[in-house]
C-alpha cells in the first residue's frame, strides 16, 4: 500500500526523494513509547506551573498563581490517569515533583485553600508540608 500524499503513480528519481514530512512525523511518533510521551508532557506541565510559581531563575519576579493552579491540576490529573501504565519507576519522581509544586503554591498563595482543595488535591489528596516546616 502507498501513501497518497507520498507518492505518485509516476515516479521518477526527482518525485521518489520527496516524502511527505507528516508522514515521517507520525512514523517517528509510532517510535517513541507511551512512558516517555506522558513523562516528556508532565514534564512541561511542571516547567510552566514552577515558571508560573515564580521559581524560574530567569523570571523570578513573575507569579501567576491562577495560571500555576490549572497547570498542577493538569499535572496531577495526567499523573493520576497514567500510573498504571508509567509504574513505579516513572511515576515516584513525576509525583515527587507534583508534591515539590503543591507546596510551593501552598507556601506562594496568600489566601489558604480549604483542605483537600489544593491545586491537584483532588487526585493526590491533601497535601502537607513536612512536620520540620509545620
Amino acid at each position: 500500500m502507498t501513501d497518497p500524499i507520498s507518492t505518485s503513480p509516476e515516479t521518477t528519481p526527482a518525485t521518489e526523494a520527496r516524502v511527505d514530512p507528516m508522514s515521517t512525523v507520525s512514523r517517528d511518533i509510532a517510535e517513541v513509547p507511551s512512558v516517555e510521551i506522558i513523562s516528556t508532557a508532565a514534564l512541561h506541565l511542571m516547567s510552566a506551573a514552577a515558571v508560573n510559581l515564580g521559581l524560574a531563575e530567569d523570571l523570578p519576579d513573575h507569579q501567576d498563581l491562577d495560571e500555576a493552579r490549572s497547570l498542577i491540576d493538569a499535572l496531577a490529573g495526567l499523573l493520576d490517569a497514567a500510573a498504571p501504565s508509567l509504574g513505579h519507576h516513572h511515576a515516584a519522581p513525576l509525583r515527587d515533583g507534583l508534591r515539590s509544586l503543591q507546596l510551593a503554591f501552598k507556601e506562594a498563595s496568600t489566601i489558604p485553600d480549604e483542605p483537600g482543595t489544593g491545586p491537584g488535591e483532588k487526585y493526590t489528596g491533601e497535601v502537607h508540608p513536612p512536620a520540620s516546616r509545620r
